[in-house]
């Protein structure tokens, strides 16, 4: 006994298939060729101790190690934490056109980071350290965006970043 499927409802199906079909195949391509992938940086932290000189990650959440600095291999590096309402330093400036990376922990709540006119956009979980590597291309002032709502002074997070030129950055606690 065979099935009467409607033309219309099979008309459906079929685009259906397709839609899902070709959604697979463009996550393959970006994922092959484009060699677009998720995060995968899993790095775990204990968040009711992030400010302490002991613990997972070894102090590098205290209020004196926050800011940017260069690693052993010379990379920017720059250290945040978002927490209640803001980020932390609040204000940091890094040269345009320059590979950086963000290692940010969150203190309380999930917290979102985004910086306009970049690719910087990632989500801070409570217990993680969130690590994203970019550069940016664009001069100017750029403001630190909180996009996970995270209580009722969301809207007050504030934060700022300065890209400057090249010949004017200076490390405040270290030379280029």
């Amino acid at each position: 006994m065979a099935i009467h499927i409607d033309p219309l409802e099979r008309k459906w199906i079929i685009m259906i298939a397709a839609i899902v079909l070709l959604t697979w195949v463009l996550i393959i391509y970006y994922a092959a060729v484009q060699n677009v992938h998720p995060p995968s940086n899993v790095e775990v932290i204990d968040s009711s101790r992030l400010h302490l000189a002991s613990g997972v990650g070894g102090g590098e959440f205290m209020e004196d190690n926050l800011g940017v600095h260069r690693d052993p291999d010379g990379l920017l590096v720059v250290t945040m934490v978002a927490a209640r309402y803001g980020f932390y330093p609040q204000h940091i400036e890094v040269p345009v056109n320059t590979p950086v990376r963000f290692r940010i922990a969150s203190f309380d709540v999930l917290h979102g980071i985004m910086i306009p006119f970049s690719n910087m956009n990632t989500m801070v979980v409570p217990g993680y350290i969130a690590e994203v590597n970019t550069s940016f291309t664009k001069l100017g002032d750029f403001p630190l965006i909180c996009d996970e709502y995270c209580g009722l002074g969301h809207a007050y997070m504030y934060g700022m970043i300065k890209i400057v030129p090249k010949d004017e950055f200076k490390l405040i606690a270290g030379v280029n």
